[in-house]
């Protein structure tokens, strides 16, 4: 299991891709190599919501879940808490 990283834009889009075709989150958990808690936390965070506040369900009636949204909301909460967003070829250039 991958240590203290956050989740790249990339492994949203593929949580996605993997959720929307029924897969648990505790498969993607070990595809990506995170804990199952993180995917969840994830879901959670990219959960989509209607105007009156009700969570929208997906094909599969679970709640929808949007990678765009997802990354959004993270990186309010960098620019809330004052953290500057790592760039995605900034992680990859010092790895």
């Amino acid at each position: 299991m991958r240590k203290y990283r956050y989740l790249t834009f990339a492994d949203r889009k593929q949580i996605s891709a993997w959720y929307q075709s029924n897969d648990r989150a505790a498969d993607i958990a070990e595809r990506l190599g995170m804990s199952v808690k993180t995917i969840y936390l994830e879901l959670k965070r990219g959960e989509e919501t209607d105007e009156s506040g009700t969570v929208i369900l997906d094909r599969n009636q679970r709640p929808a879940y949007n990678p765009v949204l997802a990354q959004q909301r993270l990186q309010a909460n960098f620019k809330r808490r004052g953290r500057v967003a790592v760039e995605e070829s900034a992680e990859t250039a010092g790895a």
